[in-house]
């Protein structure tokens, strides 16, 4: 038995076979039951399959284009798919400590890692390349039936607690608390935000452990003591009785089908809508099920990720038409492709494409020749989406929204391509209604031209992930940098008030989507700030309409504005939590 002190920053006792996520590294490691081994072998057999066909299929490619030489640099990959130290050995991994494919692989690559390192030859030594390659292909394609951590989460066969090295409020904002009873993190402090949603989800929490990921493996059983500011591994029977007698008086409440479905307000009645972001159509009826009232952000670029050739504007159209159908009379938003110039040419699973695809965090970090500006490079690829996209309208409620949008000039362009479009479609007989066109203000010239913006389309959404990253110069991806990623920064605060004036002055809706509308505390500054219209994940839902219905909302405009007069991140903060505890969030 082994006691861990750190932070309670919500009070309670409960106990659970410990569930590790390794937030940065984004892999999450638990424990398999042995009667479900033999499936997870099967999940990584079928992404060495899959893996194996996209490389050959890309090897043919390259090589009718430009010629055996280029093509024979896939052969190392291919070969690597038969060494006995990457798949037979992660196949090995989770056999002998029970544990999910996704993290065996990440092990197997450290391992890979550990010995490129120590080699002295610079041309071997740069090989490391292709195993970081071939591993992220073998994680994506473990990944293509798992749409999000909530995914994972969920399939958990047993009551767990959550140990991880940070967690962030959107996250643990989805996680199914039926099945989790509990989290401790090696970061953390009593004012962090994921602190507050703890207490308001009466789940208990610790923090600031320091090592605990280190320290627990996936299967221990552990004790979370919110009360007693610790946790406790491998906790003797005693011990162990007495968490399951603590934790069977404290249930936390759960919301039922009433609360899923009623519409989201503040205390004072001010109606607020609350849309879901999703990447799959499959995740359709998780965010149905969540209470969301449409679709804020459909991201149409992982339609790339799920056909081995380029999706044709009839596949595209059954799966927009699908979604429509599916979420009415709610409004389904259509970002077009967000890829970027190297993702178009090697990055994406197409076999017409290549390479293997990245994550949104990696995505975001990525300048240039991207989304609405790649868009207009490819004509025929970008009028094939939008007569897709047109064709869909008939069946629901569809905007269509545009990427990375720097200038007026491209929303024309792009408009242009949109009438054309429809002509085309006219002239097969389609009938072609009106579809609103937006933007999505995400670039810090976007947000400057904002007023010259609104007068060339019907709606704004913000969104905050790349906003804050390109106003305030910070990689998300960068470790060296990543900590100054503040959405609380006052530029950031200021940026958002801009648009949404430039919005309200122009007459059309704006809403906000990204992890700043996924934080509970957050959510209630921007509330504070005049915007009433949000996408986020959709596990966020519940407990967001959870912490509105507790504020009114002259509060949260008296709390922006004293806010706005603040000059520095931590005075803001402070001035935030403050507030929401002198109101109604414990």
């Amino acid at each position: 038995m082994q006691r861990l002190t750190g932070i309670g920053v919500s009070p309670g006792v409960v106990s659970g076979r410990a569930v590790v996520l390794m937030q940065r590294a984004q892999v999450l490691r638990y424990r398999v039951a042995p009667e479900r081994i033999a499936d997870e072998l099967a999940r990584l057999d079928q992404s060495r399959l899959r893996s194996r066909q996209q490389l050959q299929d890309i090897r043919a490619r390259i090589g009718r284009r430009r010629g055996p030489e280029l093509a024979a640099l896939f052969d190392a990959q291919l070969l690597m798919l038969d060494d006995p130290m990457l798949v037979p050995r992660a196949e090995a991994l989770v056999r002998d400590t029970l544990v999910n494919a996704e993290w065996a692989v990440q092990q197997v690559f450290d391992e890979f890692s550990a010995i490129f390192d120590e080699i002295a030859d610079p041309y071997l030594r740069e090989r490391k390349g292709d195993v970081a390659d071939l591993v992220g292909r073998l994680k994506m394609n473990l990944r293509q039936d798992v749409s999000s951590p909530r995914d994972l989460l969920s399939a958990l066969e047993e009551a767990s607690v959550l140990i991880a090295d940070e967690l962030t409020p959107s996250l643990v904002a989805q996680v199914d608390w039926t099945k989790v009873r509990g989290f401790a993190t090696d970061a953390g402090s009593r004012t962090y935000h994921t602190a507050i949603l703890a207490r308001s989800l009466e789940v208990p929490a610790v923090v600031g452990l320091h090592c605990a990921v280190d320290r627990i493996q996936p299967g221990q059983m552990v004790v979370i003591d919110g009360t007693e500011n610790a946790i406790i591994i491998d906790p003797d029977a005693k011990t162990l009785a007495l968490a399951e007698r603590a934790s069977a008086d404290h249930r936390p409440a759960r919301h039922g089908e009433g609360d899923r479905r009623r519409p989201a307000a503040t205390a004072d009645g001010v109606r607020i809508t609350l849309d879901a972001n999703i990447e799959f159509a499959d995740d359709l009826a998780h965010a149905r099920y969540a209470g969301a009232e449409g679709i804020g952000l459909y991201r149409s670029e992982f339609l790339l990720t799920s056909h081995r050739a380029l999706p044709t504007e009839d596949q595209q159209y059954e799966i927009y038409r699908r979604m429509l159908e599916g979420m009415a009379p709610g409004t389904v938003t259509v970002r077009t492709f967000d890829v970027d110039e190297d993702q178009m040419a090697r990055r994406s699973t197409d076999p017409a494409l290549g390479g293997s695809w990245i994550s949104e965090e990696e995505r975001g970090s990525r300048q240039g020749l991207r989304g609405l500006r790649l868009s207009l490079t490819r004509p025929e690829l970008f009028r094939t989406q939008l007569r897709a996209l047109l064709r869909a309208a008939r069946h629901g409620s569809l905007r269509i929204m545009f990427p990375f949008v720097s200038g007026v000039e491209q929303v024309r362009s792009a408009r242009q391509l949109v009438s054309e479009a429809a002509a085309d479609l006219q002239a097969r007989g389609i009938v072609v209604p009106h579809v609103p066109i937006g933007v999505m203000i995400e670039i810090p010239a976007a947000a400057y031209t904002a007023d010259l913006l609104a007068r060339e389309v019907d709606f704004f959404t913000i969104g905050t992930n790349d906003l804050i990253q390109y106003c305030l110069a910070v990689d998300r991806a960068d470790e060296r940098v990543s900590r100054l990623y503040e959405p609380l920064h006052p530029a950031i605060l200021r940026v958002i008030l801009t648009v949404r004036r430039a919005a309200t002055r122009a007459r059309i809706p704006v809403s906000l989507c990204g992890e700043m509308a996924s934080d509970p505390a957050l959510l209630t500054l921007l509330v504070g700030l005049g915007l009433t219209e949000f996408s986020m994940t959709p596990g966020a839902i519940g407990v967001a309409k959870q912490v509105l219905s507790e504020l009114r909302s002259d509060d949260l405009r008296a709390l922006a504005r004293r806010v706005l007069r603040l000059p520095t991140v931590d005075e803001i903060e402070q001035e935030l939590l403050a507030a929401l505890g002198r109101y109604s969030i414990r």
